[in-house]
């Protein structure tokens, strides 16, 4: 799946810049003793400066005119525009989905990026001095694949790209002109553009999951039971069928004891074959020392214990739940030791975020569409403490000890953390002020701890990286 890159025209479709072009105008007009009429000027925005500077100067004085503009563009046109409704969010929306974006305009390029920077518009690369069809050179150059515009002549610009036109009726065309001239998509403003983009890209990237996955005769999922890795086993049932599909829950003392009934229920209401191996972390030596490569001992133990039960079966693929959020977490040893033992990770291939995944998972009916994260036991452990049997029984049994106090909150997420003899307990930050912590506390100590506190910070995923220092994450790699 290419990465999503997203083109946007300037002048009318992210910035009303109409009041500082019309003074501009206006004091060219007071220069020069020429009657230009500045706000017909500012109703047809979208074509060079040149072109419409030919409408009130001779031929061979446009060049002149046209530099004295830029001079005065810098004081005159900056502050006095301002961004159009949506554009902050639209930029907000394509950097959720981990997108680029551009703009291409026929402005000068040094006047499009003052713009810009004025308004503290985050944009990844500012092109100017292109008009129409002229502006598919530059969306090709960076693989946008949609460009949105104001203007007859953006939708020239993405069709020269092959790029996704997008109309927005902000400037001088009419949704119906727009979409009449060949528009893709004609949305009111950028205000709904969020929500179209969020819609698009989501079934594009589902298509790239679903052509990925139909390229297999039979598959592997390693199947945890979370979010991810059941939407993947939905996706591999549904792409190649339920029988060509082998659901394999890894069984060890790092897996919560409440995770493998479900496991097990999801698995069956597919039609998908599950099975249960046993692997042996623990005796790995890499895994018990638990250092920052831990998770790369256990991910290395699970795909070598996969893989024979894919040979058994015929089987070539296996597959992991990685997600496009995953791959730029930061450090993620598990992933690095997956891949080095060629483990598939469809998800992330298909550039599928967290939030598209429980998005889709809604929208088919899946039960883990909601369901917390929920990584394994060790992860609770903190680095340099050597991991134990019975350190994961009393994390899993602190745990269950206070989500079952926490249960008429709604709470989602629920760590206890083993730091030694004392646990620091995180739990969704929304709660920390209506919950009694000192109950939650009790509740820990009971189980086995000594000490334990609340951390005011709230639930954070991967909170142990915090305590890792940097060097240290890389030993025994």
């Amino acid at each position: 799946m290419p990465e999503l890159v997203v083109g946007f025209d300037l002048d009318m479709t992210l910035i009303d810049s109409r009041p500082g072009i019309q003074a501009v105008w206006d004091l060219l007009a007071a220069e020069t003793g020429v009657p230009i009429d500045s706000e017909l000027v500012v109703s047809r925005l979208g074509p060079p400066l040149t072109w419409e500077m030919a409408n009130w100067f001779p031929p061979e004085q446009v060049d002149a005119m046209v530099a004295r503009y830029r001079e005065h563009y810098p004081e005159h046109a900056i502050s006095g525009s301002l961004p159009l409704p949506g554009v902050a969010e639209s930029l907000a929306a394509i950097r959720a989905l981990r997108g680029r974006t551009m703009v291409v305009s026929a402005k000068y390029t040094p006047s499009v990026r003052l713009h810009l920077e004025h308004l503290g518009l985050d944009v990844d690369e500012p092109v100017g001095d292109l008009h129409g069809a002229e502006k598919g050179s530059a969306l090709r150059e960076h693989r946008a694949t949609v460009f949105v515009g104001d203007h007859t002549a953006d939708i020239d610009g993405a069709h020269a790209a092959g790029a996704v036109a997008v109309s927005v009726a902000t400037g001088p065309f009419s949704a119906d002109e727009l979409r009449a001239y060949g528009a893709d998509v004609v949305l009111n403003d950028l205000t709904e553009f969020p929500a179209w983009l969020d819609e698009y890209v989501l079934e594009q990237r589902l298509e790239a999951l679903m052509r990925r996955l139909s390229s297999y005769d039979k598959m592997v999922v390693a199947f945890s039971g979370g979010a991810d890795s059941a939407f993947l086993l939905a996706a591999a049932a549904r792409a190649i069928g339920p029988a060509n599909v082998i659901a394999a829950t890894a069984v060890s003392p790092s897996l919560p004891s409440a995770e493998l009934e479900p496991a097990a229920r999801f698995a069956d209401s597919l039609g998908v074959r599950h099975v249960t191996p046993h692997t042996h972390e623990m005796e790995r030596e890499g895994y018990q020392a638990n250092s920052g490569a831990r998770c790369y001992f256990c991910k290395a133990e699970l795909i070598e214990t996969l893989q024979p039960i894919a040979d058994e079966f015929g089987i070539t693929a296996i597959a992991t739940g990685t997600n496009a959020d995953d791959a730029i977490a930061g450090f993620r040893p598990g992933i690095r030791a997956a891949h080095e033992r060629g483990a598939l990770t469809p998800l992330k291939d298909a550039r599928l975020t967290k939030t598209q995944i429980r998005t889709a998972s809604r929208s088919w009916g899946l039960e883990t569409s909601d369901k917390p994260a929920a990584a394994c036991l060790s992860s609770r452990i903190a680095y340099g403490i050597r991991i134990t049997p019975n350190l994961l029984v009393r994390v899993d049994r602190a745990e269950q000890a206070v989500r079952s106090r926490l249960t008429s909150y709604g709470v989602e997420n629920v760590r206890v953390r083993d730091l030694g003899d004392s646990a620091s307990i995180e739990i969704d930050a929304a709660l920390l002020d209506r919950v009694d912590q000192q109950e939650l506390v009790d509740a820990v100590v009971a189980a086995g701890f000594t000490t334990a506190q609340v951390d005011p910070r709230g639930f954070r995923s991967g909170s142990m990286n915090e305590r890792l220092p940097e060097p240290e994450k890389y030993r025994d790699l």
